[in-house]
């Protein structure tokens, strides 16, 4: 009768468990279906994306650290990813100058698209010399820019999970306070310069938001794309530039090959003045995990302290 006995709760035992390790993975699997999947093509955009989204979100970044976006080509798998999104994030202002074709595509689909490009100012965009028709892209280096570009992620958001707006927007408050502080760390450290130190130079033309937002002179070696190449006669102009105005230091981007940089370096030393390389910049990316500035708020703060510390 024991045996008959222990055999029973044997078998009601064995049941119990086998129903308690089949239920746990089936309410995990359940709750994150309940989360919007987003796709952002920037690191910074992916950080942005979090940072609104929060706990109702799960977000998936296209290109990595110290990936051009420029220059970045997206793959079948890529274009999967976005397909199968319930909200795709992107710049604008031709800054995944090759994927353009692509976002129209998913918004003639009827995909759910955030085009930061859309929520800006056109008065507060930066013309390209080259080209009025054409705005600079890299708004990112004005905080107040990217306050906007947090108001239009959280208005997509909303759009798209209706349910969730009272915690995108309590989210969005909490991260343009943040921002705020941010920006006033920036023109704090920035004051600590006199004004004709303040001239920034670098690998491409990337921070022209930068500059007239926290008082820099700027200028870049190549032009705002990356997909101009730099002759010798802009190394050698830029070299003279440095020369007279005796500037200190120029820097290197994550994102563009210090090989150009190098070069002008090499320019200035042949003309009997030495330039040092101040350190790296995030231009078009935000640092790794590693580096301590992966976050858009790490990243501009590490900027700003690079460019100081070398420039005083």
């Amino acid at each position: 009768m024991n045996q008959k006995i222990k055999g029973i709760l044997g078998t009601i035992l064995s049941f119990t468990l086998l129903l308690t390790g089949c239920s746990a993975p089936a309410v995990n699997a359940d709750s994150s279906k309940d989360k919007l999947n987003i796709v952002a093509t920037t690191t910074m955009l992916a950080d942005l994306a979090a940072s609104i989204g929060g706990e109702l979100v799960t977000v998936n970044g296209l290109m990595g650290p110290g990936i051009d976006p420029h220059l970045y080509q997206a793959s079948a798998g890529d274009v999967s990813l976005m397909q199968k999104a319930d909200v795709v994030v992107y710049n604008g202002l031709h800054l995944e100058g090759k994927m353009g074709e692509i976002f129209e595509n998913l918004s003639s689909q009827g995909q759910a698209v955030i085009c930061i490009e859309k929520g800006l100012d056109e008065s507060r965009l930066l013309a390209w010399e080259e080209d009025s028709s054409i705005y600079d892209p890299h708004i990112w280096f004005d905080v107040s820019l990217w306050k906007d570009a947090a108001k239009t992620v959280a208005k997509g958001l909303t759009e798209a999970d209706p349910n969730g707006k009272a915690e995108y927007e309590a989210n969005l408050d909490a991260y343009l306070k943040e921002l705020d502080e941010t920006d006033t760390y920036i023109h704090g450290r920035a004051a600590e310069l006199p004004e004709e130190q303040r001239v920034l130079v670098t690998a491409h033309d990337a921070f022209q938001y930068f500059g007239k937002a926290y008082g820099f002179k700027v200028r870049g070696l190549q032009g705002i794309s990356t997909d101009a190449e730099a002759g010798t006669a802009d190394v050698s102009d830029l070299a003279n530039f440095i020369v007279e105005r005796q500037i200190k230091a120029i820097f290197v981007e994550s994102s563009v090959p210090p090989k150009t940089i190098e070069a002008l370096q090499a320019a200035v030393k042949a003309k009997g003045f030495d330039v040092s390389i101040g350190g790296e910049l995030y231009s078009d990316s935000l640092g790794d995990a590693e580096s301590g500035a992966d976050t858009y708020i790490l990243t501009v703060k590490a900027n700003i302290d690079t460019i100081v510390d070398a420039l005083k």
